[in-house]
């Protein structure tokens, strides 16, 4: 990997306000660097998971703490509606739309610790210490539409346990896996508590069932969570079919931006944890939705006009490095995101109009003379 174009070429996404080419950083260095060389950095090796966290490692090991750090896992998908269809960009289902759209499944395991107050890092820090783009390299006969589809090798499920091995084996330290509903299945929570010997706290769907002792679990007498009497502010034990140990159950209430009524069930592997400090830990689960969120508004994630599938994915990872730098920027000057980035785009508007000025000026002077 050339470090000396990575910097660049992440410096460029982030002081981007549009589409990101390799002709417009060519324009921008005022062709100190060809356009030809940074199409050659982005089809060169392929920048993995690995690659990243000998990038982020000196940052997470400066921030990181075993009490107080959590990985939290989720995944976003990046819509391409007008690239080409390949293994990396195809359809993928879209939970928050209800429908599959066409782009790229980006899958992120993202660290975060909470800063004292007063602190180097409050509000705490995040950092990506691993990440899994969803390829579909496979084609089967989907019996049921009657017609061929992708997919991958590998489910998401299975990549969600070989992303936790990897952050155990780089010995970060991290006590709680936050995850939403969708990897919230019975060998992910197996897989935390008994090979990781870590705890985790996910969300449950209403049609999930369980037993409510060991006896009921024996005799197969399971009821759906939705169906539980849960008082709020009750944490209530549970037992799961193909879950060796109990979990701990509570139900939340709230209301929607609508006005309609939500209701949200969360389940954690950790006896300790009462109804308020398991709902404040798992709040920290909604650092990941701000990281996507920067991540296409700030790191230029969807700005690449990119046609291949390697040029593509190491475009994406540039883009994380390019929000690793913003949250070093972010420790540094106690500004979010955002306002760094206005920071920014108030000086790029001030060096156009100054350039402005100085056009106007040299067409004044024919006139004059």
């Amino acid at each position: 990997m050339n470090k000396d174009l990575l910097e660049l070429y992440s410096d460029y996404l982030l002081s981007s306000f549009s589409h990101t080419t390799a002709t417009g950083l060519s324009r921008m260095s005022a062709g100190e660097v060809s356009h030809d060389k940074i199409t050659r950095f982005l089809a060169s090796e392929e920048m993995d998971s690995r690659a990243l966290w000998r990038l982020v490692k000196p940052l997470a090991r400066q921030v990181e703490g075993e009490l107080d750090g959590v990985l939290i896992i989720d995944d976003t998908i990046e819509e391409k509606p007008y690239t080409d269809e390949s293994e990396l960009v195809c359809w993928h289902y879209d939970h928050s739309k209800g429908r599959s759209v066409k782009g790229i499944n980006l899958i992120s395991a993202l660290y975060h610790v909470e800063g004292s107050e007063g602190g180097a890092f409050e509000p705490g820090a995040c950092v990506p210490v691993a990440f899994e783009l969803v390829k579909k390299s496979e084609w089967i006969f989907d019996q049921k539409k009657e017609k061929w589809r992708r997919r991958s090798p590998e489910t998401k499920n299975e990549a969600y346990r070989r992303m936790l091995s990897a952050c155990k084996d780089n010995r970060l330290k991290f006590r709680y896996v936050l995850s939403d509903v969708f990897y919230s299945a019975s060998q992910n929570m197996s897989h935390i508590k008994e090979e990781l010997k870590r705890e985790f706290i996910m969300a449950l769907k209403t049609n999930r069932k369980v037993a409510l002792s060991l006896e009921d679990k024996r005799k197969g007498a399971y009821e759906r969570i939705g169906s539980l009497e849960l008082e709020q502010g009750a944490v209530l034990e549970v037992h799961l079919e193909q879950v060796s140990f109990p979990l701990f159950v509570l139900k939340q209430v709230f209301t929607n931006e609508d006005g309609s009524t939500g209701v949200l069930y969360l389940a954690s592997s950790d006896p300790t944890l009462d109804y308020e400090r398991m709902s404040t830990i798992y709040h920290r689960r909604w650092k990941v939705e701000e990281y996507h969120k920067s991540l296409k508004s700030h790191s230029s994630l969807a700005k690449s006009p990119t046609k291949t599938t390697r040029t593509q994915s190491n475009h994406i990872f540039c883009s994380i490095h390019a929000f690793v730098k913003l949250e070093r920027m972010r420790i540094a000057t106690k500004l979010n995101h955002f306002a760094l980035r206005s920071r920014l785009c108030v000086k790029a508007v001030q060096a156009a109009f100054q350039e402005l000025q100085r056009l106007r000026l040299a067409d004044d002077e024919p006139m004059r003379a």
